[in-house]
């Protein structure tokens, strides 16, 4: 990656590793307890087991100054962290603080009943992992023999900035900064850098873990994930803001979790992502999981989210704007009992809900949510069979899934939302509602007449199909489709009809309008499809079919 001396606030750009934008970047350093807002020792220490006692005992916070840190940013102070936190452990846990400083560090092992507080002005910096061309520093990734089932990333934890096994009530908090300076985001390079000896590529990373709290701080330049946190159960993510070069929050296989008021700029992959990958050796759900109050985004220069200045690149400046929420596309234990409510989509891609190892995604909600700019599909729901898992596992379900309340103005126009689960395996019962949807148009006839690709086995992205031939939403191997209070408005005119449905076993559109300037094509086309329905609907009359083969509306 290239040199880049944050502290000085000196910057190459051009890297995606290293594209902090803006003239100066000393300013991120000392508005991040600004930004992330100031928590006071009582409340912080309210947030572990036992938390109250140990705020009211002085001698059981440790400072890392005294273990020896210097926190100038020049020398390692990995050792005297580590230190301190062993200090704390011992005595039955405490808090090991950070004052102000910058805090150069490899590899930072969380213990039970520690609580790391950065406190203002306080950065860990994450140190060049092949100083003078010697061996990297950090730890080694452990052995995995699962790790053909998932990315590397996903199948080590230790190799990280700072990572905790088998643990339990831990908590990191406070209005410091992590950032990432040292680590490698895990692409771009043969053999990746990151599965080097002692290259780390994580911010922080959680593997079984139980009762763990993450709130105030934020992340700069994480690495392939800023956050991975896997079986972990009772986890609590809340007021952290993380501005990336990959992923901003991966939760694998976890259980009871809160996302709550975090913001995420991650252009070049995903923001807040779950997965169930066989990372530890078998299927496992996430489940029991609430995201809410949250932003996410894949349009702004690195660095200028954290900064307040909120720089957007270039319009030609090629980067993927991922930036999104997304499920999968690690499936293989699946997705239950989730609620995601009142996100802010801005400059990415839209909603992707995905399980193609074999998962069970089932009992969704998803409300009130805004989107704005969105590069592809602005929703994304996809039954494939990609099967990225040990043999002999039969194709996932993707059912019991509402959607409600959305707002989308200015998406790209090429690829419409999709619902497509593959043939002899629907997608069901899925609701939508009180939805609005604001594309750019321009969709040709040609467009219209396209029958896209299967693609089973694919990797699932909404670009997978190529462009669709409706300009509002793509159904295809489905059963018990409901849009209610549903409106399509096109800037430009797009021959396209609003919806095409193939394959699908009940459909009902109720209060559907499609504004007549904005679209030259029909409403509905119609491809073996059963029990379909249309009423109150603009400009398409009150309509029952029992079946169409081939029907346009």
């Amino acid at each position: 990656m290239d040199d880049v001396d944050f502290l000085n606030g000196t910057i190459r750009t051009g890297d995606p590793d290293a594209n902090l934008a803006g003239p100066s970047r000393r300013r991120v350093v000392t508005q991040m307890a600004k930004l992330a807002g100031v928590a006071t020792a009582a409340s912080a220490w309210s947030l572990t087991t036992g938390a109250a006692a140990l705020a009211e005992d002085t001698a059981r916070v440790f400072d890392v100054k005294t273990f020896g840190a210097t926190g100038d940013g020049k020398s390692l102070d990995t050792s005297s962290i580590n230190k301190a936190i062993d200090a704390a452990a011992s005595a039955g846990g405490g808090r090991v603080s950070f004052p102000a400083g910058s805090y150069l560090c490899h590899s930072i092992h969380l213990q039970s009943n520690i609580t790391l507080y950065l406190g203002e002005g306080a950065t860990l910096v994450a140190a060049d992992p092949l100083p003078q061309g010697v061996s990297g520093g950090y730890d080694l990734a452990e052995p995995n023999q699962w790790n053909q089932y998932q990315d590397f990333g996903h199948s080590h934890w230790r190799n990280s900035l700072i990572w905790g096994e088998d643990l339990h009530d831990i908590a990191i908090l406070g209005p410091g900064l992590i950032w990432g300076k040292g680590l490698s985001r895990g692409a771009g390079q043969t053999p990746p850098v990151a599965e080097q000896p002692g290259v780390a590529n994580k911010a922080i990373s959680l593997k079984n873990c139980r009762n763990v709290t993450l709130r105030d701080f934020s992340i700069l330049h994480g690495g392939h994930f800023g956050i991975l946190a896997t079986g972990v159960d009772n986890l609590t993510i809340d007021n952290l803001k993380i501005d990336t070069n990959r992923d901003g929050i991966d939760i694998d296989c976890c259980r009871n979790v809160r996302v709550s008021n975090t913001s995420v700029n991650s252009p070049w992959d995903d923001a807040i992502c779950l997965k169930s990958s066989f990372g530890l050796g078998f299927a496992r759900a996430t489940e029991m999981v609430t995201i809410t109050n949250c932003f996410v985004s894949g349009s702004f220069e690195e660095g200028t989210l954290l900064d307040g200045t909120y720089k957007r690149f270039a319009p030609d400046f090629r980067v993927p704007r991922t930036g999104r929420v997304k499920f999968g596309t690690e499936s293989n234990g699946g997705f239950k009992n989730i609620t995601i409510s009142n996100i802010v989509f801005d400059g990415c891609q839209g909603l992707a809900l995905e399980t193609v190892d074999g998962g069970v995604l089932e009992d969704v909600t998803i409300t009130n949510i805004t989107m704005r700019d969105i590069i592809t599909a602005p929703f994304f729901l996809r039954l494939g069979s990609r099967m990225r898992g040990p043999a002999g596992v039969p194709v996932g379900v993707l059912r019991r899934v509402v959607i409600s309340n959305v707002v989308c103005s200015n998406s790209a126009s090429r690829i419409s939302s999709i619902i497509s689960g593959i043939p002899g395996h629907p997608i069901e019962d899925v609701k939508l509602s009180n939805i609005y949807v604001q594309h750019r148009g321009g969709g040709t006839q040609e467009t219209a007449v396209l029958k896209p690709p299967e693609n089973e086995t694919a990797y699932p992205e909404p670009t997978m199909f190529g462009a669709t031939p409706s300009q509002g939403c793509y159904i295809r191997h489905a059963k018990n489709i409901e849009l209610n209070d549903f409106e399509i408005s096109a800037l430009n005119t797009d021959a396209r009809p609003a919806f095409v449905l193939d394959d699908v076993q009940g459909a009902s559109f109720s209060h559907i309008r499609i504004p007549a300037h904005g679209s030259e094509g029909p409403a509905f086309v119609l491809n073996k499809v059963e029990d379909f329905s249309v009423d109150r609907s603009h400009p398409t009359p009150d309509t029952q079919i029992d079946r169409a083969e081939q029907r346009k509306l």
